[in-house]
């Protein structure tokens, strides 16, 4: 008698492929956001390094702007159309700092990025009435920006146009610092009785850059006055600047939040560089993820899981996206290696970033202002050593990526092993006895 032979059925057939197509596709995607999340942080890349990574960034997000997302972001939240184009211009900036050779191409897109800043467009969320004009975000932002090209072109003898703009505009914004602190406050208005210190920040970091171009200190006792004003105004729960404040008296309404801290940081530096160090010392410590796997931070102070606002955005776990993603530039300016590699790694593996035709974006290139912001903080050019002693605190080690590879692993062996049953040939007599058990009385 033959023996009969084990033969598989179609619908079991079906079954095996598309399990094994599904196993192979997530043991794929498992493996790719495994390798991502070793993604080395600027402080491990070589200068070229970083301006390879950033090309294709630019070349995203550049042609975004050309074809509108610059208005569309700004239907998300009310600076969406000038974030996305400061953080442009000022990318190309930081990459010709790191390569000479971009630097006609550099100082080329950001002054069409400073044009879009000052167009209509650029203008029309802030008070045209305010002082200085449009408010202290609009001016703070565009001045570091133009100061920033007339550094990059070589200094004010070969960018006469921007300087004298920035000339005039600071004296603007320095005048408006100066009556605004002798009323009692060091923080100047974004909007008509609305301020938030991280803007007054970017804006006096403006007028330290103007002055260091000009060498002329036209602007130093007013920076000293303010530092002075405003380290005497800080956040009571945290030590650190608040995120909103009175527009009166320069009072907290709102204490230190991430999304604003993270931001402040990086100006801050560019003013105190001791002061930003010891301040960033403390947000670590205060705002870091609790959590082992999910390395960012978070939005409030530990102890504090107040909901998400338009300055934050979705919190996950408490976590901000925004605020993560700008604290990356933090830690590469400051030189802070377990806090850049982290958070590195963190963006690179959630992002879902896909590049194709020269142009990386993430998460389908639906938010270009987030592809924007991690752009800016990934270029971002370390402190030279010795301006200030690397910092590291809250330490964040390799550990973190451990729970994302058992969390992908689990799922992958599983399906395999799905697969792998699928396929095993069924014996022809089981079929036979199951028919006969089973066949109708």
């Amino acid at each position: 008698m033959d023996t009969p032979q084990p033969r598989q059925s179609p619908f079991r057939t079906v079954a095996a492929v598309l399990l094994t197509l599904s196993a192979a596709a997530v043991a794929a995607g498992a493996g790719l956001v495994g390798v991502r999340s070793y993604t080395p942080s600027p402080l491990a890349r070589t200068d070229a390094e970083t301006v390879a990574d950033a090309l294709p960034r630019l070349a995203f997000v550049g042609d975004a702007l050309r074809e509108g997302a610059g208005e569309d972001m700004q239907g998300l939240f009310p600076e969406g159309y000038f974030f996305s184009h400061a953080l442009y211009g000022l990318t190309w900036l930081d990459v010709a700092d790191r390569e000479t050779a971009h630097r006609s191409e550099a100082l080329a897109e950001a002054r069409w990025a400073l044009e879009r800043l000052d167009s209509p467009a650029g203008t029309a969320p802030f008070p045209a009435e305010g002082s200085p004009a449009h408010g202290v975000f609009h001016s703070g932002w565009s001045n570091w920006l133009r100061g920033r090209i007339v550094s990059v072109a070589g200094g004010p003898e070969s960018a006469e146009a921007e300087m004298d703009t920035l000339n005039t505009a600071t004296a603007e914004l320095s005048a408006a610092f100066d009556s605004s602190i002798g009323r009692g406050t060091p923080f100047l208005d974004a909007y008509p009785g609305q301020a938030w210190p991280v803007d007054s920040v970017v804006a006096v970091a403006a007028l330290r850059l103007r002055d260091d171009l000009a060498g002329d200190g036209r602007n130093t006792e007013l920076v000293e006055r303010w530092i002075t004003a405003a380290s005497a105004l800080p956040d009571p729960a945290t030590g650190l600047l608040p995120h909103r404040v009175d527009s009166g008296d320069g009072s907290t309404v709102q204490g230190a939040r991430a999304s604003s801290q993270s931001l402040l940081l990086r100006f801050l530096y560019e003013i105190d560089p001791e002061w930003a160090a010891v301040d960033y010392a403390v947000f670590r410590e205060l705002f870091s993820s609790p959590h082992l796997m999910l390395p960012g931070v978070r939005e409030y102070p530990r102890g504090d899981d107040s909901p998400g606002d338009v300055d934050s955005g979705p919190l996950l776990f408490g976590l901000s996206a925004s605020a993560s993603t700008v604290a990356l530039a933090g830690a590469v300016l400051l030189r802070d290696e377990p806090a850049a590699s982290a958070l590195t790694g963190f963006a690179e593996a959630s992002g879902a970033a896909v590049e194709f035709n020269g142009k990386r974006r993430y998460l389908g290139g639906t938010l270009p202002v987030g592809d924007a912001f991690l752009m800016w903080s990934l270029a971002t050019v370390p402190a030279l050593s010795g301006q200030v002693e690397p910092v590291a605190t809250h330490q964040v080690g390799p550990w973190w990526r451990v729970p994302w590879h058992l969390a992908t692993l689990i799922p992958s062996a599983a399906l395999v092993w799905a697969a792998l049953r699928a396929w095993r040939p069924t014996p022809r007599g089981a079929v036979e006895r199951f028919c006969t058990d089973h066949r109708p009385a």
